[in-house]
């Protein structure tokens, strides 16, 4: 695949013509890189605005006590990088990013990018979209981790990520939620007897979406 062809998988770019295709390609590169590898470390300074291609990554922080405190994950087509100046080539990275499935990234060089689309007004209204994204996802993680209890932080990743929940094992669902997962068990049998949810074969499914949402809406949301 050509760094034209990955580029045009990033819906970001969608709105770009060939030459500008072609301009973004000029100045990017492509990597890939296995599971389970360290995409870049909290307190790390990339020069790039990345991509995620293919795959996917893990968010996550360690606290004092060596702690991994899980924040979320990046899904394919979607921007990485935190952005917190227009002004400053330098892109800070505040957490850490690993891969958990083998993983395919763009790397745009920002100052290029700057220079050659956004000081002319190109591709600002969807960069911003993605940022005003990433503020509501923190928004989000807040409410997770200081308002909603178990039941709404399940009840929140169930009606969010439905797909994720059932593709992990339920001790790793409890590690994401902060929870025990004696808790949430307890939360997916309950949830089960009001017929909110059915578990057939392992997987969660959801009957009553509106009764799901009201578990968590008016939380924090």
């Amino acid at each position: 695949m050509t760094v034209q062809e990955t580029i045009r998988k990033i819906s970001f770019f969608n709105n770009l013509n060939d030459e500008q295709i072609e301009l973004i390609a000029s100045i990017s590169n492509v990597s890939k890189y296995p599971n389970k590898s360290i995409l870049y470390y909290e307190s790390d300074i990339s020069k790039n605005l990345l991509f995620l291609v293919e795959g996917l990554i893990k968010i996550y922080k360690v606290d004092k006590f060596d702690n991994e405190i899980f924040l979320y994950h990046i899904y394919k087509n979607s921007m990485i990088s935190e952005l917190t100046s227009m002004n400053d080539n330098d892109i800070y990275c505040f957490s850490n990013a690993e891969f958990t499935e083998d993983s395919i990234i763009l790397s745009v060089n920002f100052e290029k990018f700057q220079e050659i689309f956004l000081s002319k007004n190109i591709l600002t209204m969807e960069l911003l979209e993605i940022l005003l994204k990433k503020t509501h996802q923190l928004q989000c993680i807040v409410n997770r981790e200081l308002v909603f209890d178990a039941t709404a932080k399940v009840a929140f990743m169930l009606n969010q990520d439905l797909e994720m929940f059932n593709k992990l094992k339920r001790q790793e669902v409890s590690f994401m939620l902060h929870i025990q997962p004696e808790t949430l068990s307890r939360v997916l049998k309950r949830l089960t007897r009001k017929e909110t949810i059915s578990i057939q074969n392992g997987e969660v499914i959801i009957t009553n979406k509106e009764d799901l949402i009201s578990i968590f809406k008016g939380i924090g949301v």
